[in-house]
């Protein structure tokens, strides 16, 4: 992997920056969609491509694990080939997952044991395995073995956490040197900066992932309930830290204006679930608002899914007839909407590149942020 910072904006941190992996480039500021279990939920690949413009997609280890496992995407040659998409991917350890199963996962220096979501049954994942079955996904981008501690968290417990997560890093890396990629192209390990909304332990974390020297760094442990203040804080902390040199990756955010918050900030690169689980129960995102197209107002409004009579994608389709097809229960509906708010999160972060090239970004964030955050 290579990155090339490009651009920072006089009045804030944002930056652009082009990372280059095996399968493509990616221009930052980028948002990632999440394919989880190999699929962006509900959207053909084509779409994500064409419709969304998506340059890189997330899948987790965790769930791909589980179902198809390691023996079907080895057989496919990887989960590129497996399901058909030639752009880059990234994928999560499974330490976000562990962390949610909280009641069914206990946490070693080892590693960590858990239970099946699906069936029931005992597994366990170390930093090691967890190295090796990204090797297996094949993805361009893996992320190290962590433990995310919960909001709020309790000081010391997210100390011995915090040196834990440094700890599998480092057996993390030396797996990563001593095994080799499955299928032709390399694989860059991110590490992951850790220590809840503690101002010391973040700092510590940050310093101490930066002086690993990985290629790309990654901040994790926020969006997990913690003020939008707080979340401002930790990453503005961190990436003060961070060598400028390196794209960074905040793990799990956000809102549109999170995101532009913490473009503001330095971050390069983001993912969350939340355009496409909230698109499935009829939140759309806009740059005028947020609709919640059930909503009795939209069944005879005729405009596009835009206020201003606009779409992010190439759509004939009306307020008034997605309206209809929630109400009918109808799998295109929620097809449509998850289409549309990825592809206005998508727009959002190429507006915001654009924005930092032209030297605008500042005001047009504080007015893109004020916008974006009212109810329809």
């Amino acid at each position: 992997m290579e990155f090339k910072l490009e651009k920072t904006d006089q009045k804030s941190k944002a930056r652009t920056g082009t990372v280059k992996t095996a399968h493509g480039e990616i221009k930052t500021p980028i948002f990632m969609p999440v394919g989880t279990v190999g699929t962006v939920k509900g959207i053909h690949q084509h779409e994500v491509k064409d419709d969304i413009k998506a340059q890189i997609i997330l899948g987790n280890t965790y769930h791909l694990y589980l179902k198809p496992g390691q023996e079907i995407l080895q057989k496919a040659g990887g989960l590129h080939k497996f399901m058909n998409w030639n752009g880059p991917i990234l994928t999560d350890s499974g330490g976000y997952q562990v962390y949610s199963l909280a009641g069914t996962r206990k946490i070693k220096e080892e590693g960590v044991k858990f239970q099946s979501h699906i069936d029931g049954s005992y597994h366990n994942f170390t930093p090691e395995y967890a190295m090796d079955i990204q090797r297996v996904i094949g993805a361009d981008l893996i992320m190290a073995f962590d433990e995310c501690t919960p909001y709020p968290c309790e000081y010391n417990y997210a100390k011995r956490s915090m040196h834990m997560t440094h700890r599998w890093l480092k057996r993390c890396i030396d797996r990563v040197n001593e095994t080799e990629p499955l299928y032709g192209y390399e694989q860059t390990l991110l590490p992951i900066v850790q220590g809840s909304t503690y101002k010391d332990l973040r700092t510590q974390s940050a310093e101490a992932i930066a002086s690993f020297d990985q290629p790309a760094n990654a901040i994790g442990g926020l969006s997990v309930g913690e003020p939008a203040e707080e979340l401002y804080a930790m990453t503005d902390l961190v990436c003060d830290i961070l060598p400028k040199d390196k794209p960074r990756y905040l793990m799990g955010v956000g809102t549109p204006w999170n995101i532009l918050e913490c473009i503001a900030l330095g971050v390069d690169m983001f993912d969350c679930v939340l355009p496409t689980r909230n698109a499935r129960h009829g939140t759309l995102y806009t740059k005028n608002g947020i609709i919640n197209i059930k909503n009795l107002k939209w069944a005879d409004d005729f405009s596009l899914l835009d206020t201003d009579g606009t779409s992010y994608v190439d759509s004939v389709y009306t307020k008034a007839y997605v309206r209809h097809l929630f109400s009918a229960n109808e799998a295109l509906g929620r097809q449509i909407a998850s289409i549309h708010n990825l592809a206005f999160y998508l727009w959002l972060v190429t507006e915001a590149r654009t924005k930092i090239e032209e030297g605008t970004f500042s005001t047009w964030k504080d007015e893109m942020c004020k916008k974006m955050m009212e109810k329809m």
